[in-house]
């Protein structure tokens, strides 16, 4: 998911409906429902990792599936499905196991490898991506961990599968991609992260931005929208002595499970909450403070300014009378209308290397 100064790392689409027409998944279920491959039919036998919701889900016999899925939009999606969903994955020796990755490699690499790890000797591993987002490097990838029996291609988009053959499994290799998105240190030993969470190596400009220009007066309960690793509400609690609680809210629960780790030890006697949810669905109380820098990329490579303008309306509803906003984005995102529509004063604080950084106050709470 990009936020300003960041580049996508998430999956590389978000469905918010099964009604939503989605290639990806239509194409990784292809061989399925051509009648080239065999769906296992017994309870729990088809392991979905980062699995979403969609039309051709139908098809599925019902009981097989077993979804996994850490980005909260699709696991509500499925959830509004009917399915259980997993936020990580359990067991080994499935009949079935479906991949769609993300688009960072490393996690991608990890998460194919765990696919090949939990797949029982004879079970099918099938893997789907967009030919703009590595199809064929993944058609690759899985072939160096446990060869490739066919492939398909459907609207851009190419499924390959493998029969999981121990003689064919380069076991040395899966266990070296297994690690890849292992949890590590970063900026020497000042936050923990991995591969596949915004930024996950640096501190991107925009959040650096927003955190040099907020105000030291900050007091009371506040919000991080989308918190990432925690960074910024580490600043937040670093700058601003008279915060009383701080909540970290996060779609991706990779990220939200850093920012414990990253954050509790600077709260020195301050509440904490932190909350693994889609932030334009609401928040769960109200706050003197939002601070926010939050994510636009959300499918595939296009812009999608739907998402920040849901975290500024979030942060209307949900400030108190005289609660203040502060939002980093990119200099060229709209927000100013939306911001302009759901608060009575906003203004312009910062502008530098591409970013603007903007305090509203006065909500109107729509």
């Amino acid at each position: 998911m990009n936020r300003p100064g960041g580049s996508a790392e998430l999956p590389p689409a978000c469905i918010e409906s099964a009604a939503m027409s989605d290639p990806v998944l239509e194409t990784l279920l292809l061989p399925f429902l051509n009648g080239t491959l065999d769906l296992p039919k017994a309870r729990g036998s088809i392991l979905f990792l980062r699995a979403r919701a969609g039309a051709d889900m139908k098809e599925l016999p019902e009981g097989a599936l077993v979804p996994v899925q850490s980005f909260a939009p699709d696991r509500d999606a499925l959830a509004a499905m009917g399915h259980t969903v997993l936020h990580q994955a359990e067991g080994e020796g499935y009949p079935l196991v479906l991949v769609l990755p993300p688009r960072q490699k490393q996690e991608a690499r990890a998460l194919l490898a765990d696919a090949v790890r939990r797949t029982a000797p004879g079970g099918l591993i099938v893997v789907c991506a967009t030919n703009a987002e590595g199809g064929k490097a993944l058609e690759g990838d899985l072939e160096s961990l446990a060869g490739l029996d066919g492939k398909l291609s459907k609207a851009k988009c190419r499924v390959a599968w493998t029969i999981k053959d121990e003689a064919r499994v380069n076991g040395a290799l899966v266990a070296e991609w297994v690690e890849l998105d292992a949890v590590r240190p970063i900026l020497d030993g000042q936050f923990l992260s991995r591969p596949g969470v915004f930024a996950w190596d640096h501190i991107d400009a925009a959040s650096a931005l927003l955190a040099a220009n907020l105000p030291s007066s900050l007091s009371g309960e506040g919000a991080d929208l989308g918190a990432g690793f925690g960074y910024l509400s580490t600043e937040v609690l670093k700058r601003c002595a008279k915060v009383t609680g701080l909540d970290l809210y996060e779609a991706e629960q990779r990220a939200l499970d850093l920012a414990r780790e990253n954050v509790t030890p600077l709260a020195t006697g301050r509440r904490l909450g932190f909350h693994w949810v889609d932030v334009s669905k609401g928040l769960n109380k109200t706050y003197d403070f939002i601070v926010t820098n939050p994510p636009f990329h959300q499918t595939g490579k296009a812009g999608r300014t739907d998402i920040g303008q849901g975290f500024v309306r979030a942060a209307a509803r949900s400030l108190k009378p005289g609660g203040h906003l502060w939002l980093v984005a990119n200099r060229h995102l709209p927000y100013e209308g939306v911001i302009n529509e759901v608060f009575a004063e906003a203004i312009m604080v910062a502008d530098e290397g591409g970013y603007k950084v903007i305090h509203a106050r006065k909500a109107r709470g729509r």
